[in-house]
């Protein structure tokens, strides 16, 4: 095999069009529930007793549904692909990698815009690594794909202390190399794999071990600003990528080849991360949702929020303390540095009066009329 080399489809990817409309991009994500159906009990009686295919069934008609939306969702949120966009596709041979494709490819049959798809693999050459697999599956899909050669396993072991972990300098290297490539082949967006979870993963990483608020962002421009990178599964919760992968029987190639790396943080924060999805369902979209909803003024950035420059606009309308009383005591201390003795109180405020006579009005029932009184809300001087 050499360093490089290119397959162009003759054929068209085949996807199963069921349930498939044309309004991809432009689907509304509020209010959208899904049921995943049968669990894996029932796909291997269906196997067993010579039924039809997983990718068949309706539960997987639903899921690669759902998971079609959210990518698209994304796209279009994030501007990540646009009219004539080469997308080179990073696969690795994992499951977030394989669904992220094959949801793209789908994607570029129903899309109002026209784009291409290139695969592209990294073999970094670490021990027992399967090099036939993919090249097999990807021109068994008819898509066009380079399957690159370099031996970052050796660099990668001479410069790692022995007992620390390969990851990060791994990631390095793989990245700095699909970098150049893309932009040698004149690719314009390197679509990445990773999902939802894996972007609060990051985000917890940074929190708990970095000092900083920050994650994976959907869309990226590179440092060099020579490439931009998009991961179109930003919405999609990895449970639904490993049923997908499970569904379609994707020929997985295994990330442990580098050895058992039982210590990696991450793996700590997802086990931490599954655990609160299992007691609390909601908690990981919320997390997710806060992400998006940043409030500069409320964290603490001096770069990200101009705090030196906060000053009073006070008007001349004054607000009276709402209670029934106030004790000055010391008025001789308070008169000094110029405050007043005896400073007026009220039980309630104008404002809340009409509220309650706009409550009242709109409250009569046909037992008579009632108001509910609203309590006033007491804003505290710092």
């Amino acid at each position: 095999m050499t360093a490089a080399t290119l397959f162009t489809p003759k054929i068209t990817p085949d996807f199963d069009d069921t349930g498939l409309d044309n309004h991809a991009l432009d689907a509304n994500m509020d209010g959208m529930e899904y049921d995943d159906g049968a669990d894996d009990e029932d796909y291997e009686d269906s196997a067993a007793t010579g039924q039809s295919a997983p990718t068949e069934s309706a539960q997987f008609r639903k899921l690669q549904k759902k998971l079609r939306r959210q990518v698209s969702w994304a796209i279009r949120d994030f501007n990540m692909i646009e009219e004539g966009d080469v997308v080179m596709v990073c696969v690795s041979g994992g499951k977030d990698s394989y669904t992220l494709l094959d949801i793209l490819l789908l994607l570029k049959r129903i899309a109002p815009i026209s784009f291409d798809i290139v695969a592209v693999n990294l073999d970094q050459k670490q021990p027992g690594y399967p090099e036939d697999i993919l090249p097999a599956y990807l021109n068994e899909q008819g898509i066009a794909h380079y399957i690159l050669e370099k031996d970052t396993y050796s660099i990668v072991k001479s410069v790692v202390p022995e007992g620390k972990t390969y990851c990060s300098a791994c990631s390095r290297l793989r990245r700095g190399s699909l970098y150049g490539f893309a932009k040698q082949i004149g690719a314009t967006k390197i679509a990445l794999g990773h999902h939802r979870d894996d972007m609060l993963a990051t985000f917890f990483l940074n929190l708990f071990h970095g000092g900083a608020l920050k994650s994976m962002p959907p869309k990226l421009l590179s440092d060099d600003k020579q490439n931009l990178l998009i991961r179109p599964l930003a919405y999609v919760e990895e449970k639904d990528i490993i049923d997908y992968a499970r569904l379609k029987e994707f020929p997985i190639i295994p990330c442990n080849l580098c050895g058992s790396q039982t210590n990696l943080q991450r793996a700590i924060i997802n086990d931490m991360l599954r655990e609160w999805d299992n007691a609390h369902p909601q908690r990981l979209a919320s997390i997710f949702k806060a992400m998006q909803n940043v409030a500069p003024s409320q964290l603490a950035d001096r770069e990200l929020f101009d705090f030196e420059q906060l000053s009073l606009d006070r008007d001349d309308n004054e607000r009276l303390f709402e209670g029934d009383n106030i004790q000055a005591g010391q008025t001789d201390s308070l008169a000094e540095i110029g405050l007043p003795v005896s400073p007026k109180a009220q039980t309630f405020s104008s404002k809340f009066a009409s509220d309650k006579q706009d409550s009242a009005s709109k409250n009569k029932t046909a037992e008579g009329s009632r108001s509910t009184q609203k309590i006033p809300t007491i804003n505290p001087v710092l």
